[in-house]
């Protein structure tokens, strides 16, 4: 890469800078990247790109994330207290601030090279990646590897408590280390990638960042199952053309129907990503053909009136014919991440199934950059949603401390509540409730409180009283029933 393809890139972020945060003085983002560039020049990565290009690729990931100024700074910053020797946190702080200091000393903290190649090397974490011989378990890990690795877990959760926005740096950080794998040994490309996929991924998807938790999980894929993922990207391939014919006619008839009822509105031919593709087939045992949502358009209308999208549902409904039983309403709804939008499929064009996604230009902005929205012009200082992330978060580092004697239970805790599969379902009064895959009616009494929990004796679901073990589906609606008297049953261990 030349320097006037560097600076040309750096140019395009100081621009979009200027264009989403009109203003905004952008001086800290330039002498943070003239700081860059003065103390890495001369240095090169394992791909052989100079070694700005690293903390530049950082800084468009946040700037595409419309993050704020000390964010992107930051994330110029973030290698150079422990990579350029006579450049202390100190210095940092004088030259730049609290605030910026603040971010980059978190993500010193969280280094990706915080363990030893030994360490790293006495344990690959993914089981079903070629030439890894066993699957991830905390009890499995050697001591030394299992203690750092838990340990640093912890520093994830504690730093992102006192400021998310040194997650969100850490997984822009990741996404280009990620992008650059190819530079490194197989056994970095397993470790990485593993550690991406049950941990960093997951943490894009609480903090409701959609677009970096598909890309980290694509090139966890990539890494992690190469033949499986050369086979399914060969597959869309091969696909490509016939599906996009089938797109563009669809976007074109959305279009003039909308317009025709006055509807100002933006429709998107959306892809579904590599990993979720591969999930369906693995997991859910469907063939290549059968996945129903390969083909997928979203429709974003500017309008804050919430029932357009209802109406823009009916239209699209009149046109195209729904599958029964295949429509999710996010928005009386919210995923536990603040995701809102309406997902119907419907049988479009010459019979295939086409999934439809309709939400508002805010729904949109919520979606796709999550908690990083609204660190943009400050709104952090009044968002509610900023808040119930923080909430969120609190309550379960005060949970995964307080159940764990040890840090061998501390990992466990953080591996069984955050990074398995969940269901969703809901009270009686539309609260969205997330649970582990496999959950049964006590699982959920006790979600809600232990109180409930101990004292439930019957439930329904969706109206009919189930016995205690069912197992919940997604969606459902979960009712329990207590009673004083009643205390909890041995039975519910097994």
């Amino acid at each position: 890469m030349t320097e006037q393809d560097i600076n040309r890139r750096y140019e395009e972020i100081i621009r979009q800078i200027r264009e989403y945060d009109p203003t905004g003085d952008t001086s800290l983002v330039e002498k943070a990247w003239q700081t860059a560039c003065r103390l890495h020049r001369g240095a090169v990565r394992d791909s052989g790109d100079p070694y700005i290009v690293h903390p530049l690729s950082v800084a468009e990931t946040l700037t595409s994330l419309k993050m704020d100024q000390e964010s992107i700074a930051a994330g110029f910053l973030h290698d150079l207290v422990e990579d350029v020797e006579d450049y202390s946190l100190e210095r940092l702080r004088a030259d730049f601030g609290e605030d910026v200091a603040f971010l980059v000393d978190g993500l010193t903290k969280l280094s990706d090279d915080e363990y030893s190649d030994t360490d790293r090397d006495d344990y690959l974490p993914e089981a079903e990646a070629p030439g890894v011989k066993k699957r991830f378990h905390p009890k499995s890990a050697p001591r030394t590897y299992f203690a750092k690795k838990a340990e640093n877990i912890r520093k994830i959760f504690f730093i992102m408590n006192q400021d998310l926005r040194v997650m969100v740096i850490k997984l822009a950080d990741r996404l280009h280390n990620m992008q650059t794998l190819d530079a490194v040994s197989r056994e970095r490309q397993i470790r990485t990638s593993s550690e991406t996929i049950q941990i960093f991924a997951p943490i894009a998807d609480k903090l409701g960042i959609n677009s970096l938790k598909a890309d980290l999980e694509d090139l966890s894929f990539k890494y992690l199952y190469p033949d499986e993922y050369r086979e399914l990207a060969g597959k869309l391939a091969k696909t490509k053309r016939e599906r996009q014919d089938i797109l563009d006619e669809a976007v074109r008839q959305v279009t003039r129907v909308l317009q025709q009822r006055k509807f100002t509105v933006e429709i998107q031919a959306r892809a579904k990503h590599l990993w979720s593709i591969r999930n369906k087939i693995v997991k859910d045992g469907f063939k290549f053909e059968e996945i129903y949502d390969l083909l997928a358009i979203r429709v974003i209308i500017d309008t804050d009136n919430v029932n357009d999208c209802y109406t823009v549902m009916g239209i699209i409904h009149d046109l195209w014919p729904p599958i029964p039983r295949l429509f999710s309403d996010y928005i009386a709804n919210p995923k536990t991440n603040n995701y809102q939008s309406l997902h119907t499929k419907v049988v479009a064009l010459d019979g295939s199934p086409l999934e439809v996604q309709i939400r508002t230009r805010e729904m949109h902005k919520t979606a796709e950059l999550g908690v990083a929205a609204h660190w943009q012009y400050k709104e952090r200082l009044n968002s509610d949603v900023f808040e119930q992330r923080l909430s969120w978060l609190r309550q379960a580092i005060y949970n995964w401390e307080k159940d764990a004697d040890n840090t061998e239970e501390f990992m466990e805790n953080i591996t069984n509540d955050l990074f398995k599969e969940q269901v969703v379902v809901f009270t009686p009064r539309g609260d969205v409730m997330d649970l582990v895959i496999e959950s049964t009616p006590v699982d959920f009494a006790y979600k809600i409180h232990s109180d409930v929990g101990d004292h439930c004796i019957k439930a329904k679901v969706n109206g009919i009283e189930v016995r205690l073990d069912h197992t919940l589906s997604n969606g459902d609606v979960v009712e329990i029933i207590t009673a004083a008297d009643t205390v909890p049953s041995l039975d519910w261990l097994n």
